[in-house]
């Protein structure tokens, strides 16, 4: 029982640290393409018009990753404390690119939350 367990374990945390690798991979390139679109915009000599909704659009995504990144972190913590109520807390479980956790007692800051403000 306790080899299902862990092999059950194994899956979703391979199936986890593959999430979190995709919405951070997702989250750079989105904050990339956000960046160079008035750069390049302005290289072309266009005017600041051109292309705003574009950027304010790429900003919300990038708002809606990061909301889509702390999702998956409680995801991760949740699925430690189901480790620990099946009893794999001891058991370090392979492929997390991520290192060491932080003590889970000092939790993380709430997201500062993004809001729209109105043109002046």
């Amino acid at each position: 029982m306790l080899k299902q367990r862990r092999m059950a374990a194994e899956q979703i945390a391979a199936a986890l640290f593959e999430a979190e690798t995709a919405i951070d991979a997702a989250l750079a390139k989105t904050a990339q393409l956000t960046g160079f679109m008035p750069l390049l915009r302005a290289n072309a000599g266009a005017s600041a018009l051109i292309g705003q909704d574009a950027v304010e659009r790429a900003s919300q995504a990038i708002a809606a990753l990061a909301d889509a990144r702390r999702a998956i972190v409680e995801t991760h913590k949740e699925l430690t404390v189901a480790q620990e109520q099946i009893g794999l807390g001891a058991v370090k479980l392979t492929g997390d690119p991520g290192g060491e956790k932080p003590d889970p007692g000092l939790g993380l800051r709430p997201a500062a939350r993004l809001r729209a403000v109105a043109a002046a």
